[in-house]
């Protein structure tokens, strides 16, 4: 499954048509979930039932085409299976309840709905929401593609503009000659990568460049919103919005610049071996220290490894994720632990004398941990699965993490 994006033209018309087909699709993902929460015993497929009733409730919501309305509701379901897949597998803390949508930006449609023009350079939507026929700009050529392998198309609104994203059922494996070199790779935050081969990567501190213009968008944002209309519940101003985009604009580059940076450097390690062992980190717990946390972030750890994965399964490499406990601790040449603080950037061991740097030593012990656990089952960032591999249905953020870029 590979996901192509496109950048759609229209009108200001048809830009309002696609807005309210998304908030249309976030209110019947809400109700599926109400439904969900105020009945036992309900499945997916009686999910899908409810988009019947709701269409026939409400007459904004017949409007939008039927796959559509029931993609929602498998939205709604797949935050309810997330939730019970958590609760069964007794993950510790908060077992990810399943909440109310506020802030959609997104509608999918299935297999009905719209329909490709001859070049496909342009695409149409049938339904009743009035969006009509969009031009798409991008470097991706459709026609290599038949129609029955579009799985899934869709309309996506980011601050830049709106987006058509097409899910492609295609074999997306690679056969690659073997390169006979394995690495293990350190992530930290003085460099991005550290391998066992002595190479590092500097980190990009992509949002730490672009803090001080960020922030001054941020004020000129703040300086245009009023309290009186907010509690008045009135629209706020134009110059407050246009200042919104463009505050919004300046995070969204920042966020390519971090997402293209880690694809071409996880595409660079893959072509470069045939195995790649990693640490499984805990990101998600490691942002809570609030003395690191915005260098964390800024790194894009769980990016890279997402496109590490990614690319290890295109091109038939292998990749392992193995316990972070003591990587930076344990010497690589004689196994002892040698306790050191975060500031302590070199390696001496007092045991058999061995002296190298922080993260290289920390590199090489992953690289042994990765090859003892060859052969057993991997673990994937997203789960028992990579994410190419659930199936077709697009996550409901905005972001596809197998849209590659054309020269990859």
């Amino acid at each position: 499954m590979i996901v192509y994006e496109f950048k759609v033209k229209g009108k200001e018309k048809q830009y309002r048509a696609i807005d309210e087909a998304i908030r249309t699709s976030q209110f019947i993902q809400n109700k599926c979930l109400r439904y969900w929460m105020d009945n036992k015993n309900v499945g997916r497929y009686d999910l899908n039932k409810h988009c019947a009733v709701l269409a026939a409730e409400f007459p904004f919501a017949s409007e939008l085409n039927s796959m559509a309305r029931q993609s929602a509701a498998e939205r709604a379901w797949s935050a309810i299976a997330r939730f019970y897949d958590n609760c069964k597998k007794k993950v510790k803390g908060k077992k990810g309840f399943p909440k109310f949508k506020k802030h959609c930006r997104s509608v999918e449609y299935k297999t009905t709905g719209f329909k490709l023009s001859n070049l496909r350079k342009a695409i149409t939507f049938s339904d009743k929401k009035g969006i009509g026929t969009l031009k798409l700009k991008g470097t991706y050529d459709l026609n290599y593609y038949d129609i029955k392998q579009i799985k899934r198309v869709r309309l996506v609104r980011r601050a830049d503009g709106y987006y058509a994203q097409f899910a492609i059922d295609v074999e997306i494996k690679v056969e690659t000659q073997p390169t006979l070199e394995v690495c293990g790779l350190d992530l930290g935050l003085k460099y991005f990568i550290a391998d066992s081969k002595g190479n590092v990567e500097p980190a990009s501190k992509f949002y730490r460049k672009s803090e001080k213009a960020i922030n001054s968008a941020n004020r000129k944002k703040s300086k245009k919103f009023s309290t009186i209309k907010k509690k008045a519940k009135v629209r706020q101003s134009n110059n407050y919005h246009k200042a919104r985009v463009r505050y919004a604009r300046k995070h969204l580059r920042v966020s390519r610049q971090r997402k293209e940076y880690c694809k071409r450097l996880a595409y660079s390690v893959i072509q470069s071996n045939d195995l790649v062992a990693y640490e499984d980190l805990n990101v998600k717990g490691l942002v809570r220290n609030r003395h690191l946390a915005k260098s964390i972030s800024d790194a894009g750890w769980y990016t890279f490894r997402l496109w590490l994965e990614y690319f290890g399964h295109k091109y038939g490499k292998v990749t392992v994720a193995v316990p972070p406990h003591n990587t930076s601790q344990n010497c690589s040449s004689c196994g002892e632990k040698v306790f050191k603080s975060l500031s302590t950037r070199t390696h001496v061991c007092s045991h058999c004398g061995y002296v190298a740097d922080r993260d290289l030593n920390a590199s090489i012990n992953i690289l042994k941990l990765g090859l003892s656990t060859v052969g057993h089952t991997g673990i994937y960032a997203t789960g028992d699965l990579p994410s190419w591999a659930i199936g077709a249905s697009l996550s409901s953020n905005g972001e596809s993490m197998n849209v590659e870029s054309p020269s990859l």
